[in-house]
C-alpha cells in the first residue's frame, strides 16, 4: 500500500526553488493514520499542536538587501492535513530570493499559505537572532529516566505492553527520556528526539516508560504520529486526570517538529533543547 506521503518531494530529488512557490507545500492527511488509532476528526481525544521552528529563514528587502530570521510555525493538531517536511523545506527556500516590505509582510504570506494547506489557521511568528537568543537552551522539568537499567531486545514496533504502572499510588510528576528514536516512513531515515510524559493518577513505572520508549526504535511513522501514539497508549494504561505528552525533535534541514498532545489546554515553552 502506498503511504500518503509517497507523491511528495521526499526522499527523491528535488530542484532548488528561489523565488517564492506556495505551490511547493505537500499535504498529507492526518485522517489515515487517526483511523489506525481509532481516533475521528472532530472527536479527539487531546487537544495540541504542532510547533516547527526554521532556523535558515531568509528573504529580500525591497532594496535586495538578504535578511535572515528564526521562523516559528504553530499548526493545529486537529488540522486536516499534515505539511511534509521536505515540501515546507523547499517552500521556505523559495522565499530565499523573493523581495518582502518587512517582516510583517512575509509573516501574512506565511500564514496564508500554510493554512491552506493545513486545512486550519496556522500561527507564525517571524523572531529576531537577538529575541532568540535571549531565551537560552531550555532545560526540562522534572525526572530523566535515561540511566535506568533496563534490557531491550526488539526494537520493531511500539510495544504498549511494556507499561506499568502502580494503581494504589496516585503522583503527579514529569518523566523525559532524550532516547526516543524513529523513522521516517518513507526514507527510512532516523529520526531523534526527546519524549516529556507530563501526568497525574497512577504512578507511571519509570522502568517501563524507558523500555517502551526504546521500543519506538525501528519503528516507521511521522513525528506527529509518534507522539500520538504514546499519548494514546499512556491514557489507556494511566487513566490520569491530567496527561501532556510532546517530543521536541532534533532538526534536518534547518527545521524541528515539536508535537505537544495534552488532555488540557497546555502552555508551551519552546525554546530549544540542547540537541536542537
Amino acid at each position: 500500500m502506498q503511504h500518503p506521503a509517497d507523491h511528495s518531494p521526499l526522499g527523491k530529488s528535488s530542484e532548488y526553488v528561489s523565488v517564492y512557490s506556495p505551490d511547493l507545500l505537500f499535504p498529507i492527511p492526518r485522517a489515515n493514520k487517526w483511523a489506525e488509532l481509532g481516533l475521528e476528526a472532530g472527536s479527539l481525544p487531546y487537544h495540541g499542536v504542532d510547533v516547527w521552528n526554521c532556523y535558515e529563514l531568509s528573504w529580500l528587502t525591497p532594496s535586495g538587501k538578504p535578511v535572515v530570521a528564526i521562523g516559528e510555525f504553530v499548526i493545529p493538531a486537529d488540522s486536516p492535513n499534515i505539511i511534509e517536511s521536505k515540501s515546507f523545506k523547499l517552500y521556505l527556500n523559495s522565499l530565499n530570493q523573493s523581495p518582502f516590505a518587512d517582516a510583517q509582510a512575509l509573516s501574512e504570506v506565511l500564514v496564508r499559505d500554510l493554512s491552506v494547506v493545513a486545512g486550519a489557521p496556522v500561527g507564525v511568528r517571524v523572531r529576531r537572532l537577538d529575541e532568540v537568543a535571549t531565551e537560552g537552551v531550555q532545560i526540562l522539568p522534572g525526572i530523566c529516566i535515561d540511566e535506568l537499567d533496563i534490557a531491550v531486545s526488539d526494537y520493531s514496533h511500539p510495544r504498549p505492553e511494556l507499561l506499568r504502572c502502580d494503581t494504589a499510588r496516585i503522583v503527579e510528576e514529569t518523566l523525559y527520556s532524550h532516547l526516543l528514536k524513529s523513522n521516517c516512513p518513507v526514507t527510512g531515515q532516523p529520526d531523534w528526539g526527546t519524549l516529556v510524559v507530563d501526568y497525574r493518577g497512577p504512578a507511571l513505572e519509570p522502568a517501563s516508560l524507558l523500555s517502551y520508549v526504546a521500543s519506538f526504535r525501528q519503528h516507521q511513522d511521522f513525528h506527529e504520529q509518534c507522539v500520538e501514539r504514546i499519548f494514546l497508549d499512556l491514557q489507556r494504561l494511566l487513566q490520569p486526570e491530567k496527561l501532556t505528552v510532546y517530543a521536541r525533535y532534533v532538526r534536518r534541514g534547518g527545521l524541528d517538529i515539536n508535537p505537544y498532545r495534552s488532555l488540557q489546554q497546555a502552555a508551551l515553552d519552546n525554546r530549544r533543547l540542547v540537541r536542537q
